[in-house]
């Protein structure tokens, strides 16, 4: 649910951004293109990050190391939280990165006065709705396995973070983000790299958030998500799958077996994955 509410004031320039998740392969394509939005870049994560470019500060951090996040966002502005498990895997790791973490997350916003963040959920908090269908931020969740579920508690604590604390956020159920859509389910679900860096930037820049749940789509002619509760975070997709569909519809006939799980529900190969975890001895 997305509500916009006058008590916190914008966040319009910015002196330390933080971006959390900078190795993974979302923040590798984020990570050059806000360095021209902040006079410092702070770049987190356990994966390597090369070496600073100017205007950089690395700080390596893992998510469950309590006074570890508590310095990382210390002296930061807003942050863009793409860190923790971005996959189905196994229990443990989910709860320590993604439940875990992003509750170290908002603590250390709290203490830090940190009043705006963008948090990269997923499309798979709501993956167990048919492809058939049409859903928007109201819609309850529907999570396709743990990572959903984790992201499902991420979308839920920042909520509460923003009604007791005022922490402005932005959950952004990322779609698909690839050079260029793949197959058949990214016809709906792909989110262009150019798309992703509007989608950040309306998200770090409108002047009131509140807290507000955007789908992370670009403007493809097929549409399974509706951002109507989201029009007052100003993010307006110039890019669309359509110029690939000919070639993907010919490359991928379409399923024989359309109950198939994978091809009846937004989630895709999600919906069919693990458990991962052992089953007890």
């Amino acid at each position: 649910m997305n509500s916009a509410d006058p008590r916190t004031p914008a966040v319009q320039g910015f002196q330390r951004l933080l971006l959390t998740g900078a190795a993974g392969g979302i923040g590798r394509h984020l990570r050059p293109r806000l360095r021209a939005h902040c006079a410092a870049l702070r770049v987190s994560d356990i994966g390597p990050l090369g070496e600073a470019a100017p205007g950089e500060e690395l700080v390596p951090c893992r998510l469950e190391d309590r006074a570890a996040v508590e310095a990382l966002l210390q002296g930061v502005d807003a942050v863009v939280h793409l860190g923790g498990i971005s996959v189905e895997d196994r229990w443990q790791p989910i709860l320590d990165a993604n439940i875990v973490g992003v509750y170290h997350l908002y603590e250390a916003a709290r203490h830090q006065g940190v009043k705006r963040i963008v948090f990269a959920s997923s499309n798979h908090v709501t993956g167990f709705y048919r492809q058939s269908e049409t859903i928007d931020a109201l819609a309850p969740p529907r999570p396709d396995g743990l990572y959903g579920v984790s992201k499902a508690f991420g979308e839920t604590l920042s909520r509460l973070y923003w009604d007791r604390y005022g922490i402005q956020t932005v959950c952004l159920r990322i779609g698909s983000v690839t050079p260029a859509p793949e197959n058949r389910r990214m016809l709906a679900t792909w989110l262009s790299i150019d798309d992703l860096e509007r989608l950040v930037l309306a998200s770090l820049r409108t002047p009131v958030a509140g807290h507000s749940i955007v789908f992370g789509m670009s403007d493809n002619h097929q549409v399974w998500w509706d951002n109507r509760h989201a029009a007052h975070i100003g993010y307006r997709p110039q890019d669309s799958s359509e110029p690939w569909r000919a070639q993907i519809e010919a490359a991928e006939p379409p399923w024989l077996d359309a109950r198939a799980a994978i091809v009846a529900h937004q989630g895709g190969r999600f919906v069919a994955l693990g458990p991962y975890d052992d089953p007890p001895a």
